[in-house]
This record gives structure tokens, C-alpha cells and sequence, in this order.
């Protein structure tokens, strides 16, 4: 009751219009400028008005086309395309934490605004292009999953990440079905879940998969014995299941991928809040093993969040920067590496999907990047690829989750807003 009291006792123009009205400094790229921490009551709340997309759709460069190719899922968060071209989509909304402060009742409420109303399928849905003309066809693959997010394909097995659990599907090629329940490869941490999210991807060879997993809290809210085996990513045995801790200090790492030919693992990672809308910087970057990436004592190397008690020097001086700012608050939730077959422009990097921010005055993301690589690292500032999804007036058609390279010439894309599948491919492939 005290909750409402508060929240009527604030109108919702003074709650989303506590606004610096201008756009942050340039924060792209490997050294991001990072202003001054900023702290308030509440942070800057400009929500996303969600509208249907009608005839419309989101825009891509010239010399490329894109379709829906599934329509009405039930909040789809991340795809993979098995060998035979069919698509894989996850289906699922996760969390249970509890609310620390007033302001989080707040938060929550007006944040909800800006998302489907849709209840979490909690199942796999397969698409097929049968004919090869454009047309899918949906299955459900599978059911009765826990917040489904993280997939991968080694051999026959199928690896998904609920937000408890890893599990395992046999997998024969063809099926529209699974041909039974999965099998528990290893427990995941669960426990309150404030990120619920767990990505997922496997090793080159096949013999690891590593998985993210986000903290329970913004900046230790809830006390440092909430965040055992969080904010880090797990390198798992595919056949065991025995795992160790592969790298910290990764506040929420929300997808994962293997870069072609050398192997390494890459993430994004959504970073810190409520010290401004230009802090902390969301980010790209290689995962090395043994690496601890600040958080929570410290952002971008070693600048220090004073919030965190008791304070920890050490780790600081441990910390070491990301590869590359993607800007603050844009909310990174997908990553994958392209190929030649997307043309000669956006054939070497990393494809981006940015759900869009919440928290500042001044909206970023809505739309999937594409970073350039040169000699197997960023190379360039990114490039709009797919846009659209959100009006200047904030009208919001969609918000972009995971992003998927079909070796054949695709990028398939999943927009948890209008539960929309987009393919995006080259007029002519490989000649856009």
C-alpha cells in the first residue's frame, strides 16, 4: 500500500520526463567517453509506446529486402538455424525478483509499458521453408520449458538454457517434433534471477558450451552472498555437465558466439545502471579466460563505482577493459558473426541486436548494428543495418532480441515487441 501511495503521490510526467535533454558523448568504440556518475531519485524514463506494425516494416540498406516470416510467437528471444535451414525460435519471459525499493515499483511498472502483453510461450517453435519460396511454417518443437533463451547444435544434441537449467534434446535432422522430454545437462543459478536470461553457445569442436549469467541485482542491492556464481560465464562440459567458471565480473552477459577460424569466444553485455544516462557503456567484447571485467567494484577498466561496499581495490587493478562500447543503456541481447554470403559491406564483423533503452531521456538503441572486424578484432564505428522499430514521437513497433547468420545468406532477427521473426537477406547474395 505504501508502494501506491508513493507512486500516485508522483505524477508520471515528472517520473518520465526527469530529462537532461541532450544526447550523450560519443561512446563507441574502444575508449568511450565517460562523463561524470549522475545520481537521482529515479533515472530518466522515457518508455517505448508500443503500436502495431501494420503495413509497415523496419528498414534495412539499399540493395536488401526483409520479410516476417513468423508472426504472433510468444515473446521470442533467440533463434539458431540447423543445418537443414529450418529455424529454432526460444520462447519465454523469466525473473522472479523481488522488488528492493519503492523506486523499483516504480521502474517496473512504467518499464512494463514498453513490452508485449503477451504470456511467455515457454517452448521452442520450429520454422520451415518447405518450398524454398519465402513461406515458414511453424511447429512447436517443444513445450513445457523454464524461460527457454540460450540454444546450440552439437552433432545430434540440442542445448538449451532455461533459466534454471541446462538441457539437452536428441536432435535428428527433419524433425518438426522433439521425439521426447529433455535431459538435464546441469543445474544453472536461479535463485531470485533478477536476470533471468542464460546464453548460450558451444565450442568450435563441440566439446564445451559456455554460458552466461547475469547478476541478481543492479550493483549488489541484495548483498554479495546473492551474487555467488553470478555476473560471469561457465564453460561446461557438453557431455558431462561439469563446469568451472570461465570469466567474472560480466555484469549481464546476454549472448554469446564463436568467432570463425580462431575460435574465441565473444559476448555483449549489459552493463550497470542509475548513475546517468551516459554511464555505463554496454559493451562487446572477447572473453578470455581467467578475466575479470569489474564488476561489480569497477566499469571500464578501473573506474570505480562507489556505490559497492565494502570496496575492493584488488579487484579493481584486476579489472581489465571491454573490446569495444556499444554506448550506454542501448541493451544488447544478441551477437553473432557474419559471412561473406551477406555481402561484401557486412561480411566481416559482428551483427548486434540492441533492444532499446529505458532509462534515458534521450532514447538509444532500437535497431541491430553491424560492428566491422579487420584482423580479427572492431575495427570501425557500427552501422545502422536494421532500423526502424522506433518513431522520434517514440511510437514502437518492435524491439530487436537475438540475431542469427544464416551461412546461406540470411540474418534472422527476433523482435520480442511485435513477437515477429524478420529475415533480412541480399537481393542478390552476395552482391548487395
Amino acid at each position: 500500500m505504501k508502494y501506491r501511495r508513493l507512486f500516485a503521490a508522483i505524477p508520471l510526467s515528472v517520473i518520465a520526463s526527469v530529462c537532461h535533454g541532450q544526447a550523450g558523448p560519443s561512446q563507441v568504440g574502444p575508449n568511450p567517453e565517460l562523463p561524470k556518475p549522475e545520481r537521482g531519485l529515479l533515472p530518466d524514463m522515457v518508455i517505448a509506446k508500443p503500436a502495431a506494425w501494420g503495413d509497415k516494416s523496419p528498414t534495412v540498406p539499399d540493395g536488401y529486402k526483409i520479410s516476417a516470416i513468423a508472426t504472433d510467437l510468444k515473446i521470442p528471444r533467440q533463434t539458431l538455424v540447423l543445418p537443414n535451414g529450418d529455424i529454432l525460435v526460444a520462447e519465454g519471459r523469466g525473473g522472479s525478483a523481488s522488488d528492493l525499493k519503492p523506486k523499483d515499483v516504480i521502474a517496473g511498472i512504467i518499464k512494463a509499458r514498453g513490452t508485449s502483453p503477451v504470456k511467455g510461450g515457454n517452448r521452442l517453435t520450429l520454422l520451415r521453408d518447405a518450398k524454398g519460396d519465402g513461406a515458414y511454417e511453424a511447429f512447436t518443437f517443444a513445450e513445457n520449458l523454464n524461460a527457454p533463451y540460450g540454444l546450440a547444435l552439437v552433432g545430434n544434441n540440442l542445448y538449451v538454457a532455461n533459466q534454471d537449467a541446462l538441457v539437452r534434446f536428441d536432435y535428428q535432422p527433419g524433425q518438426t517434433k522433439a521425439s521426447g522430454p529433455p535431459q538435464t545437462v546441469t543445474q544453472l543459478p536461479s535463485e531470485i534471477n533478477h536476470h533471468w536470461t542464460k546464453a548460450l553457445t558451444a565450442s568450435a569442436d563441440g566439446q564445451y558450451l559456455y554460458v552466461g549469467i547475469g547478476s541478481n541485482s543492479n550493483i549488489t542491492e541484495r548483498g554479495m552472498t546473492a551474487e555467488v556464481d553470478r555476473a560471469r560465464v561457465w564453460r561446461v562440459n557438453a557431455q558431462t555437465g561439469e563446469y568451472k567458471t570461465y570469466a567474472t565480473g560480466l555484469r549481464n552477459p546476454t549472448a554469446l558466439t564463436i568467432q570463425p577460424d580462431t575460435g574465441q569466444l565473444w559476448a555483449v553485455v549489459n552493463e550497470r545502471d542509475e548513475i546517468g544516462p551516459d554511464l555505463v557503456p554496454d559493451y562487446l567484447t572477447a572473453v578470455k579466460e581467467g578475466a575479470f571485467y569489474g564488476w561489480p567494484y569497477s566499469y571500464w577498466g578501473a573506474n570505480v563505482d562507489d556505490r559497492v561496499r565494502p570496496q575492493d581495490p584488488d579487484k579493481v587493478a584486476a579489472a581489465i577493459k571491454p573490446d569495444y562500447s556499444l554506448g550506454s543503456h542501448v541493451a544488447a541481447l544478441g551477437v553473432d558473426f557474419s559471412t561473406d554470403t551477406m555481402g561484401a559491406k557486412f561480411a566481416n564483423g559482428v551483427f548486434v541486436g540492441e533492444h532499446g533503452s529505458w532509462n534515458r531521456s534521450d532514447p538509444v538503441g532500437y535497431k541491430v548494428v553491424f560492428v566491422p572486424f579487420s584482423d580479427g578484432r572492431p575495427s570501425g564505428p557500427p552501422v545502422d543495418f536494421v532500423a526502424g522499430f522506433r518513431d522520434p514521437d517514440g511510437t514502437t513497433r518492435g524491439r530487436p532480441v537475438g540475431v542469427t547468420v544464416d551461412p546461406k545468406g540470411a540474418l534472422i532477427v527476433a523482435d520480442d515487441l511485435s513477437n515477429t521473426i524478420w529475415r533480412i537477406t541480399p537481393a542478390r547474395p552476395g552482391q548487395p
